[in-house]
């Protein structure tokens, strides 16, 4: 069961599945009672392009701050619960746009029924969420440790738990540090499961680790036509997670808009601070709404030959560099000047 088919879902105005574009999702890192910083955060995420935010509820504070947050905001909110089953009622109760859980850690099957009762009463999605680091022991010992197997089982037993109750507006997501057996699982998963897949690499690890596990992760699974929602998972700052998953999701062909910069290495040719320029054009650029690829080079002796197929780049010399488009030389600018006359090319591209 793969993107095109899936079961398609309603997360507030958002739709996911069947085919439906890959939302974008991240999670706050602040404490949700704290409803000034947290909407603060969500804001941002906003403006940085994030669709769907999710916010862990630990305390009925949390549950009850919902509903101030949620008239701040303009994304779908989800509730990140574990535990008590409580939480994701009065979670409910508060306006989340869908509740997280793993229907095997907050309580029975009368609390699960109890969730899913309030769920299908405000008309809510359940996101079934099953992670590697707490698999069932008899699961593990089943299959001789935490597997892919493991993982999928897991995720549709509990399916079949909530489908039991009667519901079906359902997400489901199995994850993992260890890439490849995520991948193998969504793999596994895809074929079995007729409801969107949120897809992640949990605890990747900082900027630069999880970034690198997230594409990779990420890239194989989206590649084959598998998950409906993503988020990158990163120790630090959640907008670069946005980032992150923009450029992950335009690389493999499954959104557009926005500029996308390329650069050189660099190399002993180079006379400019190749490095802060690249940096520079790629802040400069991120609110300029167009679909075009811009080329940063270090030299111009192959910058023109290099930066051909962009639709316009620059390339530095000593104390000048040079405005090129499709590989013409356009013309010469003090190097001071390149990040300027760049911008106005940019910002009258259609004039």
């Amino acid at each position: 069961m793969f993107r095109d088919d899936t079961k398609k879902v309603l997360i507030g105005d958002v739709v996911i599945g069947g085919g439906s574009p890959v939302a974008i999702q991240s999670m706050t890192n602040t404490r949700t009672e704290d409803v000034e910083a947290t909407v603060s955060q969500i804001q941002k995420l906003e403006t940085a392009g994030c669709e769907i935010i999710r916010c862990a509820v630990p305390t009925m504070e949390a549950a009850k701050a919902l509903a101030r947050i949620k008239k701040q905001i303009h994304i779908p909110l989800v509730a990140d619960i574990h535990f008590d089953y409580r939480l994701a009622i009065e979670a409910i109760e508060n306006g989340a746009d869908k509740i997280r859980i793993n229907p095997g850690n907050i309580g029975g099957s009368e609390c699960v029924k109890a969730v899913v009762e309030k769920a299908k009463e405000k008309d809510v999605p359940i996101r079934i969420g099953v992670n590697s680091g707490s698999l069932e022991k008899d699961l593990v010992k089943k299959y001789g440790g935490v597997t892919a197997e493991g993982l999928v089982e897991s995720a549709l037993d509990k399916v079949r738990l909530v489908e039991d109750f009667g519901y079906d507006k359902l997400v489901v997501s199995i994850k993992s540090s260890d890439v490849m057996m995520c991948v193998k699982a969504h793999e596994e998963l895809a074929k079995k499961c007729p409801y969107p897949l949120h897809v992640g690499i949990t605890e990747s690890g900082t900027l630069l680790a999880g970034n690198i596990k997230s594409s990779i992760g990420l890239g194989l699974i989206l590649n084959q036509g598998i998950g409906d929602t993503i988020r990158v998972s990163l120790t630090g700052d959640p907008v670069e997670e946005i980032k992150s998953a923009k450029l992950i999701l335009k690389t493999l062909g499954l959104r557009k808009g926005g500029i996308e910069v390329v650069s050189c290495p660099t190399c002993g040719r180079t006379k400019i601070d190749l490095i802060g320029l690249a940096n520079q054009v790629e802040a400069m650029v991120s609110d300029i709404p167009l679909d075009i690829k811009v080329a940063v080079m270090g030299c111009v002796v192959n910058g023109p030959g290099e930066a051909k197929e962009a639709d316009i780049g620059i390339a530095g010399g000593i104390g000048e560099g040079l405005l090129i488009k499709k590989g013409e030389i356009i013309k010469k600018v003090k190097e001071e000047e390149l990040l300027g006359v760049l911008r106005q090319e940019l910002v009258n591209w259609n004039e």
